[in-house]
C-alpha cells in the first residue's frame, strides 16, 4: 500500500514536471521575438534547424536555441529554405520556423520602363544596389545568347514592366524574366492581329511597336500612330521617324539631329532605308505591341509633335508642311515632343 502511495506522488510529480515543461516550451515557442524593429536573417546552405537556433539565440532574439529543433519535430515537414527573411516584432518562433519552411523571403521590386534601351535597363538594375550584375561591359550578341534569344540583339525582346527578385537575383534572372513575358505577349498579340498588316513576322511587328514607343505616349495615339506607318509601308513609302535615326547614332547622339544626321546613312536611318529597320529601338508594354497589331483609322501619312506631348496628324504633305511651320519653327520654351513621366 505504502509503495502504491509513492508510485502516484511520483506519477503526480511526473505530471506536474511534464506540465510545466510542455509549458515552457509551448511559451517559448509562442512569446514574441525579443526585437523592437524589423530585422533580416539569413538561412545558409546546409543550416540545420539547431544551427538556426544557435544565430538566433546568439543575436538575443530568443532564450532556447534547441526550442527550433522542437518546433521542426512537432511538425516534421517543416524545412528552413535558403534565403533571407524580414523578421518582425509581432512574430514568435513558431511563426519564424512556418516562414523559412515556406521560403517566403525577402523580395524588392524594379521597374523597367516603357521606351527605355537594355543598356538603360542595365544602369537602372545597377542603381538598385542589390542586384548581381554580369551582363555589364558585354557585347549585345553576348548578352543575346545568355537570354537563349534567336536574334543578334536583346534590344525590344524586355518586356517593359514591375518585377520582383530576391536578394542575390542576378541582371540575367531579370532579363529572363522581362523576356519570357515578352514572347507571351508577344504570340497571343499576334494570333488575334488585324487582318491584311504588312509585318512577315512577330520581330518586325515588335519592331514596330518600339518605334510607335517612342513616337508618342500619349495612349489614344499609339493605334494613330500606327497606322500612319502600316499605310507609308503599304504605299512604299519610307517611314522618316527621327527615334530611328537617333539610335543608330547611338553615343554622337547629343540632343540634336542636324540635316547631315538625315543624310547620314545607318541602318537605323529610316530617311535613307525602305521599311522597317533592322532591330527594335527600344523595349515597350503591352499598348505599342497592341497599336501595332492592331492600328486605328485615320487617313493620316504624317504627324509632327505640338509640343505639349500630343501629335498634329495630317492627310496631305501640304497639311503637314503647314503643321511643322506652326509647331517646329515657332517652338515655345516649354516645347516637349512627348507627355511629361
Amino acid at each position: 500500500m505504502k509503495l502504491i502511495k509513492t508510485l502516484i506522488a511520483l506519477l503526480g510529480i511526473a505530471i506536474t514536471f511534464a506540465s510545466i515543461l510542455v509549458g515552457a516550451v509551448y511559451y517559448g515557442l509562442t512569446e514574441p521575438l525579443n526585437i523592437q524593429s524589423d530585422q533580416r536573417f539569413e538561412v545558409k546552405k546546409g543550416a540545420s534547424s539547431i544551427a538556426i537556433g544557435n544565430q538566433l539565440a546568439d543575436r538575443g532574439w530568443i532564450m532556447h536555441p534547441f526550442l527550433t529543433r522542437v518546433a521542426a519535430r512537432l511538425d516534421q515537414s517543416i524545412v528552413p529554405k535558403v534565403g533571407i527573411y524580414k523578421l518582425t516584432p509581432d512574430m514568435n518562433l513558431m511563426d519564424v520556423m512556418v516562414l523559412l519552411d515556406a521560403g517566403e523571403t525577402i523580395s524588392y521590386s524594379i521597374t523597367l520602363l516603357e521606351g527605355k534601351t537594355y543598356k538603360q535597363y542595365l544602369a537602372t538594375m545597377a542603381n538598385a544596389g542589390n542586384i548581381e550584375m554580369t551582363l555589364q561591359g558585354l557585347a549585345s550578341d553576348e548578352i543575346a545568347q545568355k537570354i537563349g534569344l534567336d536574334v543578334a540583339s536583346p534590344e525590344g525582346m524586355l518586356f517593359a514592366n514591375t518585377y520582383r527578385y530576391h536578394d542575390g537575383d542576378t541582371d540575367l534572372d531579370i532579363f529572363m524574366q522581362a523576356n519570357r513575358l515578352l514572347q507571351a505577349t508577344l504570340e497571343r498579340e499576334w494570333k488575334n492581329k488585324a487582318n491584311g498588316l504588312p509585318y512577315r513576322t512577330p520581330y518586325e511587328a515588335l519592331i514596330m511597336a518600339s518605334i510607335i514607343e517612342k513616337e508618342t505616349g500619349t495612349p489614344e495615339e499609339r493605334p494613330l500612330v500606327a497606322r500612319v506607318f502600316v499605310s507609308r509601308l503599304e504605299r512604299g513609302m519610307r517611314l522618316q521617324t527621327d527615334p530611328t535615326v537617333i539610335y543608330g547614332m547611338g553615343d554622337e547622339y547629343n540632343g540634336n539631329i542636324t540635316r547631315q544626321d538625315l543624310r547620314t546613312h545607318t541602318p537605323y536611318n529610316t530617311y535613307r532605308i525602305d521599311g522597317l529597320p533592322p532591330t527594335p529601338i527600344a523595349n515597350v508594354g503591352y499598348e505599342a505591341i497592341h497599336a501595332a497589331l492592331h492600328p486605328g483609322e485615320t487617313d493620316a501619312l504624317y504627324f509632327v509633335a505640338k509640343g505639349d506631348g500630343s501629335h498634329v496628324f495630317s492627310n496631305t504633305l501640304r497639311e503637314h508642311n503647314r503643321a511643322v511651320k506652326s509647331y517646329q519653327l515657332k517652338r515655345k520654351e516649354d516645347y516637349r515632343s512627348s507627355p511629361s513621366q
